[in-house]
């Protein structure tokens, strides 16, 4: 089996899990009024950060350029990596095993399935409801090669300047775009109101899965799994420039999902046998039996 997370000087997180874990931390949910602890005690990136999280961070923002995404698109874009079915590919994601719970082993497809069953307790429709399954299936590029830093972590747009609410937003220092006047003005290399999907985002799973998918999903799903790492924009309304009146259309659905990404990861396991049955007769509603990734 395959281990989550190599241990080399690009990944120098334990497991994919803990950049979830950190993303969780510090998006906690809205406090209570009544609690004295301040709205803005929850976006801490002080000493409590753990230190391979801070380092991933470093490594992310040194090396997400406009150069590495574009060679990035390039080799993954037109999708001719592999074929294979929903199913298959999650059986080859399931090869990732976390290594850094000797106690807690979840397989993804229960962790998929937390998100999915929330989402489906809630009454939304089919399409959103696979959504939750599918969102993060894009980390099957870990098992193509990619290094942790191409394949999770908050995203963002890469050829104008970075948002200072991005998390970390320091190690962009390190960045050699951060030296292009060009990259560095407010648009970039883009027209203000272009619309995001003219915008290069920084790579990862959102991006690579939203182009595995697009063809099958409704344009509310397409936006979830592309931008619901995005919290620059979903959560801090950063970017807007950019954004055209689709975009913020979209983002509600965006917003909407994300409180399900965020919140139901548990340590207690869906059933995943009995729920087979509904997930397997979902996913042969929308999806052929084998697609290109």
């Amino acid at each position: 089996m395959i281990r989550n997370a190599p241990q080399d000087a690009n990944n120098p997180l334990s497991s994919l899990d803990d950049w979830d874990d950190d993303v969780r931390r510090r998006y906690a949910v809205e406090p209570d009024p009544s609690h004295a602890k301040k709205a803005d005690a929850f976006r801490d990136y002080g000493d409590s950060v753990p230190l391979h999280v801070r380092e991933f961070y470093r490594i992310n923002h040194q090396h997400q350029t406009v150069e590495f995404v574009r060679a990035a698109r390039d080799k993954y874009l037109p999708l001719r990596t592999r074929r294979m079915g929903i199913w298959e590919a999650v059986e080859f994601l399931n090869q990732l095993v976390d290594d850094s719970d000797p106690d807690i082993q979840l397989p993804q497809i229960a962790h998929a399935m937390q998100t999915a069953e929330a989402i489906r307790a809630d009454g939304h429709p089919r399409w959103f409801i696979l959504t939750g399954l599918l969102h993060d299936m894009g980390k099957v590029l870990c098992l193509f090669g990619e290094p942790q830093w191409a394949v999770t972590g908050d995203t963002f747009p890469v050829g104008c300047r970075y948002s200072e609410k991005i998390v970390f937003h320091e190690y962009f220092h390190a960045n050699p775009d951060w030296e292009s006047p060009e990259y560095q003005s407010e648009s970039g290399i883009y027209e203000p109101g272009c619309g995001l999907d003219k915008v290069l985002m920084s790579w990862g799973h959102d991006e690579y899965l939203y182009y595995v998918v697009k063809d099958y999903l409704p344009v509310e799903a397409q936006y979830m799994i592309r931008y619901h790492s995005f919290y620059p924009g979903h959560r801090e309304r950063e970017y807007q420039h950019l954004m055209d009146e689709r975009d913020r259309e979209m983002f509600r659905w965006v917003r909407k999902f994300n409180p399900y990404d965020l919140y139901t990861k548990t340590d207690r396991a869906p059933d995943v046998q009995e729920l087979l049955p509904f997930y397997r007769d979902l996913v042969a509603e929308f999806f052929p039996p084998v697609i290109d990734w």
